[in-house]
């Protein structure tokens, strides 16, 4: 079976030493994504676009998200974020948790990480 390793080019994945994402055993394992922007909803919205480019790249979507979870500094910051959520998911929401914790750097509001299923090992 052969691994593939997803870069975004993002700082942290030099410095730390990660893929954004990892192809392996027909699943997408996309890393922890955080995103730039004034407010929660905004670094939750370039999140999303992270890890969409990621599952695109490594042949799935966000249809094919089987775990999501939500990393969040303030827990009550998370509800500006769910219209947002509802939408990436829509119809195919996965199984999910929200985690109050702190994140590598106090500017971020939020971190989402997920799994996914590759789009023809869903078919097969």
């Amino acid at each position: 079976m052969i691994m593939k390793r997803i870069s975004s080019g993002g700082a942290y994945e030099e410095k730390i030493g990660y893929s954004r994402a990892v192809v392996a055993g027909g699943m997408v394992y996309v890393s922890g994504c955080v995103g730039e922007g004034a407010d929660v909803k905004a670094q939750c919205a370039a999140a999303l676009a992270t890890i969409e480019r990621a599952l695109a790249e490594a042949g799935s979507d966000f249809a094919h998200v089987v775990r999501v979870t939500y990393m969040l500094p303030d827990a009550a910051e998370f509800e500006p974020c769910w219209p947002l959520l509802r939408e990436a998911f829509g119809a195919h929401p996965p199984a999910a948790t929200m985690i109050e914790c702190g994140l590598i750097d106090p500017k971020y509001r939020i971190e989402i990480e997920v799994t996914a299923m590759l789009r023809d090992a869903a078919e097969g």
